[in-house]
């Protein structure tokens, strides 16, 4: 079988764990034994202070809001039992008190790991806000799912 289906499924997880707002599930994603976690916004975190820094900043966010993620994988690249990935996650957080809802975009980068069970794990993330891009006038497109989903709903 080819190493990026396993972690495509992965992924799969991870927007899922989101979109349940499962913290666990969130968290079984990344390596049991921990992570370096470089997301934006924080001092960088390593091994079993990410997961808790992970599981303390996911519990909030489940808990305020109702999250729909959507994850644009640009490329998954496997050289043995590690693998990257980077791309985007588009995030759409609705206020469960009610309100408007926020929209947010990340760039991403992943690095995965494999077990001795085969089984593919984040080992390093990095993350920061995207920018548009603008060209003559011409912004670049986000959130085209949820465009997608409203023109069908018409």
């Amino acid at each position: 079988m080819n190493d990026v289906y396993p972690i495509n499924v992965a992924k799969t997880e991870f927007r899922t764990a989101y979109e349940t707002g499962n913290v666990d599930r969130l968290i079984s994603v990344f390596s049991p034994n921990g992570f370096t976690d470089m997301s934006e916004g924080g001092p960088s975190k390593y091994g079993r202070e990410a997961i808790a820094t992970l599981r303390d900043q996911a519990g909030r966010l489940f808990q305020k809001y109702s999250v729909k993620m959507t994850p644009i994988i640009i490329h998954i690249v496997v050289t043995g039992d590690t693998a990257y990935d980077y791309g985007w996650h588009e995030f759409t957080l609705v206020p469960k008190n009610g309100g408007d809802p926020i929209r947010k975009r990340q760039r991403y980068f992943e690095l995965w790991d494999r077990d001795a069970a085969g089984n593919w794990t984040i080992s390093l993330f990095i993350n920061n806000v995207d920018a548009r891009e603008e060209l003559n006038g011409f912004a670049s497109h986000w959130f085209l799912s949820e465009e997608q989903a409203q023109q069908s709903a018409q």
